[in-house]
Formats: structure tokens, C-alpha cells, sequence
């Protein structure tokens, strides 16, 4: 049995959940609504404010897809109540960020600047504090989304192992190499 398949999904208060009949499952709380198709095979019913999610057999394919919709259904419970929230900073010289409603301007060193476009279900916002790198914050109800936009924006300009400049999570490590002047020696 898949251990986090098995585990019920407990509904907060505010939260309705709504099951149709080609197995797509709505859940609709404070912050918003969000629907996941979910496949046919796997059966979801709701049993005094929980959310149980069941396999018809112990086949590989039913095993995988188990643990997979609950924890997508619960992501979708957390964010419809809680919503997810992703902290970017810009490391470089120079390296700025900006926004205007759900249009982000960053300045990443290249010889323009680059204007990227937010779906509306994510917000962003940016900060600047002299003497610390710039700052973007994302958020959304939607983790997939959220982390679909996010690895967008840090492809724009990936942390390099040399000096470590780019965007990134806060708290990601990079790993560093050293340059040639180690090789000298």
C-alpha cells in the first residue's frame, strides 16, 4: 500500500469538494477554486470531511497513480486555504527586478531588458533593500503553476558554478568550482 496514497486528506472548514461523474474533482475554499481530472481508474470519495483516495488493484500503474492524485488533491486543498508562495533572488552586479501589475522587468546583464509576462493567477511582487540582493516573490493557490513559473524565471539566467551569479531560490546552495587560477598551482 502506497504510505502516502493511504493517508486521508482532512477538509478545513471553508472548503467544499466536489466529485463529477468523469472523475474530475473540484475543491473550492477561501482563496479560490481549482478542478484536476483525475483517471478513471482510481476512485475518490469523501467520508465525514475527509478526502480518501482508493486503487481497484495492486497493479504497477494503479500503485503510481495512487499516491500521485492524493498528494495533487491536497496541494489543491492547501492552496485553495493557505495559497503557496516561492522567494527568488537575483545574485549579480546590477541585477535588478521590477513589476507592474503581473508584468515582471528583470536586468539580468544581458543588453536588454527582459519583460516576462505572469499568468493571472500568479502574483509577484518585488523588492529592493540596499546592500542585499533584489528579491521577486510569486505567489499563487496553484503549486504547479507556482513552480512551473518560478523555474521559468530562473532559466532566464541560471546561477553559474564560478561566481555564483544568477537567479535563485532563497536558500538554494550552488555548488562552486574552482577557476583556473587553482589549476596553476
Amino acid at each position: 500500500m502506497s504510505r502516502i496514497g493511504k493517508l486521508p486528506i482532512q477538509l478545513p472548514n471553508g472548503v467544499k469538494v466536489d466529485v463529477t461523474e468523469d472523475n474530475t474533482v473540484k475543491v473550492k475554499g477561501p482563496k479560490g477554486e481549482l478542478s484536476q481530472q483525475v483517471d478513471r481508474d482510481i476512485i475518490i470519495s469523501l467520508e465525514d470531511g475527509l478526502l480518501v483516495v482508493k486503487r481497484p488493484s495492486e497493479q504497477k500503474r494503479h500503485k503510481s497513480l495512487h499516491g500521485l492524485y492524493r498528494t495533487l488533491l491536497y496541494n489543491m486543498v492547501v492552496g485553495v486555504t493557505e495559497g503557496f508562495k516561492l522567494e527568488q533572488e537575483l545574485v549579480g552586479v546590477g541585477y535588478r527586478a521590477s513589476n507592474q501589475g503581473n508584468i515582471l522587468t528583470l536586468v539580468l546583464g544581458h543588453s536588454h531588458h527582459v519583460v516576462f509576462q505572469l499568468p493571472p493567477e500568479v502574483k509577484v511582487a518585488t523588492e529592493s533593500v540596499k546592500g542585499k540582493n533584489p528579491k521577486i516573490i510569486l505567489e499563487s493557490i496553484d503549486k504547479q503553476l507556482l513552480g512551473q513559473v518560478a523555474a521559468k524565471i530562473r532559466s532566464l539566467r541560471a546561477p553559474e558554478p564560478y561566481k555564483g551569479k544568477g537567479i535563485r531560490y532563497v536558500g538554494e546552495e550552488v555548488r562552486r568550482k574552482a577557476g583556473k587560477a587553482a589549476a596553476k598551482k
